[in-house]
């Protein structure tokens, strides 16, 4: 190693678990750079070191710098790492997965393909969250109206609890500010809902984009999935920032709050067991063991590394 260049490259089982690391990290008009093995955030007030390994998702705004450096290790650390806009509204870009091995994507690409297995899974992704009901005899649309329904009835309640009045869902992605402040708080809520899905499904290997119930955007599964938890987190979240603050600071806040509701709730551990229930993999699937095949139509997997020659051609 030479001199000056840090700790070395962790291997793969070194890295800790998408279950076992922090939600999300959001930053804006900072420096980030590398000392070791964290990553260093500079601004006006001073310098903060962060575990690269121990990050689940690194949200950056705007007015940040990143150095070559900090990104080695940042993809070394296999965090994933979501380019945002202002308050986190727009997506720009992210960065690689923990996991190696493609046993959720092929699973997923399995299930998503064919209609019945869709809607078993779409099915699946509603009894979630409608635990004592039977939804194995209903449609797509059956489904789409009590969603409806159910998340109507979330606002107005959340309203109710907490005085905050509600009209409707509202916002637009190029004016955040001329949202009302519920609007801004939900915005801003969501917007870390989906930021940490989107860090779980990808850290596991599984596809954002290839959804079950939303389709034909790169991020539906991930609309998909944050829809299990908007009722517990993002939405009474806001709800609760708008009544004690009102439009005070009300997207910093609301972020923290998210951030600090997904730690106490422990729900990186929650959606990695959903992800592995909704895409059928076994409970003794271990994220950091990959093993490389090579794939025949007739033999099944055969052993990657081992040079094969044609049949009839072996001296």
């Amino acid at each position: 190693m030479k001199k000056g260049m840090g700790a070395k490259k962790p291997e793969l089982n070194e890295l800790a678990r998408a279950e076992d690391r922090i939600s999300f990290l959001y930053i804006e008009h900072a420096d980030l750079s590398k000392q070791d093995s964290a990553v260093t955030v500079t601004d006006s007030k001073g310098t903060v070191f962060v575990p690269a390994a121990l990050i689940s998702v690194l949200m950056l705004g705007p007015g940040v710098n990143v150095t070559h450096r900090a990104m080695e290790l940042i993809g070394d650390s296999a965090m994933s790492v979501v380019w945002v806009g202002e308050y986190g509204v727009r997506q720009y870009a992210h960065g690689r997965a923990l996991n190696h091995s493609s046993k959720f994507i092929e699973s997923q690409a399995r299930l998503v393909s064919n209609t019945r297995s869709r809607l078993s899974v779409a099915r699946k992704m509603y009894e979630m969250r409608f635990p004592n009901e039977n939804f194995s005899h209903l449609t797509m649309e059956q489904l789409r109206g009590k969603e409806g329904a159910r998340i109507r009835k979330v606002y107005q309640d959340e309203s109710r609890r907490t005085g905050v009045a509600w009209k409707k869902r509202q916002y637009r992605v190029d004016d955040f500010n001329s949202a009302t402040p519920i609007n801004q708080a939900l915005t801003e809520a969501h917007q870390a809902l989906y930021g940490l899905c989107y860090s779980v499904i990808v850290a596991l290997g599984a596809s954002p984009a290839l959804g079950f119930i939303h389709t034909g955007h790169d991020l539906s599964f991930v609309y998909d999935f944050a829809d299990l938890y908007k009722a517990k987190y993002s939405i009474p979240i806001a709800f609760d920032m708008v009544a004690k603050y009102g439009d005070d600071d009300i997207a910093d806040r609301t972020r923290r709050a998210m951030r600090d509701a997904f730690h106490q709730g422990k729900l990186i551990k929650q959606m990695v067991k959903d992800l592995k229930t909704l895409l059928k993999i076994t409970d003794d699937y271990d994220e950091v063991s990959v093993v490389m095949s090579l794939w025949d139509e007739r033999k099944g997997l055969q052993k990657y590394g081992v040079q094969y020659h044609e049949f009839g051609d072996a001296k």
